[in-house]
């Protein structure tokens, strides 16, 4: 077994005892142990549990660590995001767990085994990477860029192909569609999404991703960021993810490890409590202005009551449709397909032809946020909605129904309520 910290996480000058040794003994050609190895065919893999052990980098003519001394525990199937200043050591770091960049010292343990005695290239086919902009090879289509990691595993081109169309119905893309296109065919956030299905082609039990969605727009960014955790919903992969952005950390971490130069660690803990409680006066300036307004972050869709709206289907009857809108006092309904995924908003009006239902295309820009979203991306996309609600969806995009900016107001009252001292006592 691994050493084990008495605590969370320990760094800076501190290390396991040196006592203590995994009980791995395998050569560095073998294959990974201890769950390492994934294997979709009998099921998902999960998260593992990853251990920075004493880590430092140093490079050649350099008298300073570009990585320090740093020892961390990332737990199993939890997001930890490296947040810090350019040149803090925050990349270098995350990169040397799949060993692209090598320790100079130091032992890294993914579940039971020491991956610094691993074979590098064996190891990287059994931990997924996300790069800024998706990295695809442009000569390759959407299914091949995705198989790349299965055919150098040797698998069978049956399970090969099953495994790129699940992918693609996972990051929301019809495999019929995309497929066979070729990235320059697609958008910037389809182009990343294809690199996250790539990055978990062979289930691998750790995910990095350095910087993966700074290179898109915001409303393509905040739909990535949901698109992330709805995924974790349902993988629970240990993911280490490498931003500049407090705000993203703040959403996306289960855990945040702010960093200063040679990647010390200056606090490790929650979001709640990095923003209650920052350790310090560089904290609290990575926290910034506006922390009370940053509580929205903290706080899920899925945590709030929805509301409920009209609802029809592709191919219903849109006379028992307007019934029911009028029945609720609504003058839209939302049009869901077969698979009960939201499609776009109709108006009364609209649904007065008899054939509305027949064939309903889908609005591109429709506004739609995840169960996994914030409260305050739901207030985002409400504002520049016309319907004055946003629609929410769950696993799978399959509709859950609506929330209404009066919902986001009461939250910001509970939380104001919640936060404000109490009265001194008479």
């Amino acid at each position: 077994m691994p050493p084990t910290p008495s605590s969370r996480a320990r760094w800076g000058s501190s290390s396991w005892p040196s006592s203590s040794t995994p009980s791995s003994t395998s050569s560095p050609d073998s294959p990974p142990r201890g769950g390492f190895v994934s294997d979709t065919a009998s099921g998902s893999t999960g998260g593992a549990r990853i251990l920075l052990d004493g880590v430092t980098k140093k490079y050649g003519g350099q008298s300073v660590a570009a990585v320090d001394d740093v020892t961390l525990e990332i737990p199993a199937g939890e997001i930890v995001m490296l947040v810090g200043p350019s040149g803090c050591g925050k990349t270098t770091t995350m990169k040397m767990i799949n060993r692209l960049i090598e320790p100079t010292s130091g032992r890294i343990f993914i579940g039971e085994d020491d991956v610094t005695h691993r074979n590098a290239d064996e190891l990287r086919r059994h931990i997924g990477y996300v790069i800024q902009g998706a990295g695809l090879f442009p000569h390759l289509t959407v299914g091949d860029n995705i198989a790349i990691v299965p055919r150098l595993l040797k698998w069978d081109k049956k399970r090969t192909s099953a495994r790129i169309d699940e992918l693609l119905e996972l990051v929301n893309l019809e495999p019929g569609k995309y497929r066979d296109r070729y990235p320059r065919e697609l958008s910037g956030g389809q182009q990343q999404r294809v690199g996250v299905a790539r990055a978990l082609a062979a289930d691998p039990p750790v995910l990095l991703m350095d910087e993966p969605f700074g290179a898109v727009d915001p409303i393509t960014r905040q739909r990535l960021q949901d698109e992330l955790l709805r995924l974790q919903e349902e993988l629970r992969k240990t993911i280490v993810f490498v931003t500049h952005d407090f705000d993203e950390a703040v959403k996306l971490g289960d855990k945040i490890a702010i960093l200063q130069q040679g990647s010390r660690i200056v606090q490790y803990d929650t979001p709640e409590e990095i923003l209650a409680n920052p350790a310090d006066d560089f904290v609290r300036g990575f926290v910034g202005h506006g922390a009370a307004l940053k509580q929205l972050t903290l706080t899920r869709v899925r945590d709030v009551p929805l509301n409920e709206a009209a609802v029809a289907k592709i191919g219903g009857d849109p006379v028992a449709a307007i019934h029911a809108a009028q029945a609720i006092n609504r003058e839209h309904v939302i049009v869901v397909d077969d698979q009960d995924r939201p499609q776009r908003w109709m108006s009364l009006d609209q649904l007065a032809d008899t054939k509305s239902l027949t064939n309903v295309a889908r609005d591109e820009n429709l506004e739609v946020v995840s169960l996994a979203s914030t409260l305050n991306d739901a207030l985002d996309s409400m504002l520049t909605s016309s319907h004055g609600v946003v629609v929410v969806t769950g696993r799978r995009n399959v509709y859950q129904g609506v929330i209404r900016v009066e919902t986001i107001m009461d939250a910001m009252s509970d939380m104001r309520g919640a936060t404000a001292p109490a009265e001194p006592a008479s």
